[in-house]
C-alpha cells in the first residue's frame, strides 16, 4: 500500500534510501530529541524493520519521497503509523510519527504526510484513536501534532522506557486524536488516498 499526496509519495523502502536515511539519522540536529544519533548499522536496521512491517501489514512507517519542485525524487525521511513495541501506560495504541532530513524542515512536508497517514488509519484501518508523543523539548513536533488536530493529554505524559533514566529527553508528552473528532474536523481537500 502506498499513499500519494499533492507533493509527496509515502512508499516502500528502497536500497537507495539507506544512504540519505543514515545521513539524517547521524545528524545531531535531527536527532536532538533522541538519546543519540544512529550509526549506519542501526539506521539500516531501522529501515529494514520498517519495510518488513509494510510488507507484512500493508501500512507502517513509509519512506517519504518528494514528488514536486526542485527536490522531486529526493528521499526526505519517513512518516507513518506504528504500534509501540514497549509497554506504554496508554496502550495498546497506534501512533503517527515522522522523521525528516533537515533540508526538508519548514516546508510543511511532515504535516502533509502525517495528515494522510492519520486519514489512512481512521478511514481504511478503522482505528478508534491515534496518538503521538515526543520529548517534552521537541516543540517542532508538538506543533505538527497540533496542526493535525491532536490535543495534549497532560495526564498521559511519561518517561520513555527506552531512554536512559535521567536523560534530558526522557520526559515525553502525549497527544491524542479520536476518530470522531477527526471525522468532525477533517477538511482534506486533496484526498488522493491510497494506491497499490
Amino acid at each position: 500500500m502506498e499513499i500519494r499526496t499533492p507533493r509527496l509519495h509515502l512508499r516502500r523502502w528502497r536500497a537507495d534510501d539507506l544512504g540519505p536515511f543514515a545521513e539524517l539519522n547521524a545528524d545531531p540536529e535531527v536527532m536532538a530529541h533522541f538519546p543519540a544519533p544512529l550509526d549506519r548499522a542501526a539506521s539500516d536496521a531501522l529501515a529494514a524493520r520498517a519495510d518488513a512491517v509494510l510488507e507484512r501489514d500493508g501500512w507502517g512507517l513509509w519512506a517519504l519521497e518528494v514528488t514536486e519542485g526542485a527536490d522531486a525524487g529526493a528521499f526526505a525521511g519517513f512518516t507513518g503509523l506504528a504500534v509501540p513495541t514497549w509497554p506504554a501506560s496508554f496502550g495498546p495504541c497506534t501512533e503517527v510519527g515522522w522523521r525528516l532530513a533537515r533540508w526538508a524542515w519548514g516546508r510543511g512536508y511532515a504535516t502533509e504526510a502525517a495528515r494522510h497517514a492519520v486519514e489512512h488509519g481512521f478511514r481504511y484501518l478503522g482505528l478508534g484513536e491515534i496518538v503521538s508523543f515526543t520529548a517534552r523539548t521537541n516543540a517542532r513536533s508538538q506543533a505538527v501534532m497540533e496542526r493535525l488536530g491532536m490535543r495534549r493529554d497532560p495526564d498521559g505524559d511519561f518517561l520513555h522506557p527506552r531512554v536512559p533514566s535521567g536523560h534530558p529527553v526522557a520526559p515525553h508528552v502525549l497527544y491524542r486524536l479520536g476518530a470522531r473528532t477527526w471525522c468532525a474536523s477533517s477538511t482534506l481537500s486533496d484526498r488522493a488516498g491510497p494506491s497499490r
